[in-house]
């Protein structure tokens, strides 16, 4: 728990600092916006049958971007949790999101930056194999992603980069004692990190659609040079907002990802297990406010 609010706090500083320096000399720029969405089904007496249900998920997304002469330094921090309850079963997760992300950039030419880039993603609740709630899957920093990464940065406009780094590490952090015993999310059992060198690439963009309908995307792409190269590892969201008023907000998410070194059970008879294409869907309207 202390590390959970570890995370919020660190991002927590560089938006104070943010807001210190914006208020003296305007270097840096810094806002966010957050959305809380809820869905309810309530039956009584209905032949033709079904559950009640219910389900609530929210989604912040803050910044902090610092900007002066030939310096660039961009952060940003991206939370997502949600649940559903389902007849008379437990509240269970169905949105587990902390996606912490720092570029600094030098100017090397026209719309080129050299960059340094750091990623740290990892999810806040344990996580179950549904409808199995006795044993957990994942956890708090189980897994733990870090990426850090010197590249060029393609900025030609302020909706659009393209980041490229020939030189990237990878590593793969799994802090629960179970599931680094078990070998999980591709660590040799009992070790409880591992680190990959290769290529990365990624790439953000985002328009206004039309008036109060706005679209952005983010997709990073990563090849370990040793083991496999070919197998490129995904993970691919894109976001939909449709703003019906100020505070009335429809958002559809969607996550596409896929990691070579995770297998996912596809037979539960033989308990065959392999690397898949994982996808997930989050529709929501509800409550939203931006800053």
């Amino acid at each position: 728990m202390k590390i959970k609010f570890l995370i919020l706090a660190c991002f927590a500083i560089i938006t104070f600092s943010a807001k210190s320096q914006t208020d003296s000399v305007s270097y840096w720029t810094y806002g966010g916006a957050g959305a809380l969405n809820f869905s309810q089904v309530s039956l009584t007496n209905w032949a033709a049958g079904g559950q009640n249900s219910m389900a609530t998920n929210g989604l912040v997304n803050l910044f902090a971007k610092y900007a002066k002469n030939n310096i660039t330094w961009d952060n940003t921090l991206d939370l997502g949790y949600g649940i559903i309850k389902q007849g008379e079963a437990n509240f269970i997760k169905s949105d587990d999101k902390v996606d912490l992300s720092s570029k600094f950039g030098h100017k090397a030419a026209e719309r080129w930056f050299y960059t340094a880039l750091f990623n740290f993603k990892t999810q806040m609740d344990d996580g179950y194999n549904y409808p199995n709630d006795s044993v957990v899957i994942s956890t708090l920093l189980a897994p733990a992603y870090i990426l850090y990464s010197l590249g060029m940065d393609y900025k030609p406009s302020a909706n659009f980069t393209l980041f490229v780094s020939p030189a990237t590490g990878k590593t793969t952090l799994v802090m629960d004692e179970t599931l680094s015993n078990a070998g999980a999310f591709g660590l040799e059992a009992g070790k409880k990190s591992r680190t990959e060198i290769g290529g990365f690439l990624k790439m953000a963009y985002k328009r206004e659609v039309m008036t109060n309908i706005s679209f952005e995307t983010k997709i990073d792409l990563f090849s370990n040079y040793i083991n496999n190269p070919q197998n490129v590892d995904v993970n691919w969201e894109a976001l939909l907002v449709m703003k019906v008023n100020k505070y009335i907000v429809a958002t559809l998410n969607t996550v596409v990802l896929y990691d070579d070194d995770v297998d996912i059970l596809v037979d539960e008879k033989t308990g065959k297990k392999g690397p898949r294409v994982q996808f997930k869907e989050l529709f929501g309207l509800g409550l939203s406010y931006k800053f």
